[in-house]
């Protein structure tokens, strides 16, 4: 994860700290055709386990949508693990949270909106979180 101090080199999103937001479940959102980036940074492997967990309507088998949360959090894949982000993507730990920021803003936006309930949520958990 990022260091708390961050250098002057990094960019204004690295001065925060990615934070997950409950009861959001963009990220669950696993439709193939809306996630090639993802999907092509994953293992042979992973990639059939992600396919096999998207279902028909693009949201993935073990999201609770009533409830908003995974329904396997404790035994998910590793590919649902934002601390993998930077492994997957080849990102530097040091720009691990900015990237996963930059991640949540888009898919959040593709799922909700850019001006949802979700993505206010989001922003408001960074600036509570800013370093």
């Amino acid at each position: 994860m990022a260091s708390s101090h961050p250098s002057s080199e990094q960019t204004s999103a690295s001065y925060q700290r990615w934070q997950c937001i409950s009861q959001c479940g963009a990220c669950c959102r696993l439709c193939p055709e809306e996630r090639e980036d993802a999907l092509e940074a994953l293992s042979e492997a992973d990639q059939a386990t992600y396919l096999a967990m998207v279902g028909e309507d693009g949201w993935c088998i073990h999201y609770d949508s009533g409830g908003r949360r995974c329904r396997i959090y404790e035994s998910r894949p590793t590919f649902c693990r934002v601390s993998q982000l930077g492994q997957l993507f080849d990102v530097a730990p040091d720009d691990v949270d900015a990237f996963a920021i930059d991640c949540c803003h888009q898919q959040i936006r593709s799922v909700y909106g850019g001006r949802s309930r979700e993505m206010r949520r989001f922003n408001r958990g960074l600036r509570r979180t800013d370093v």
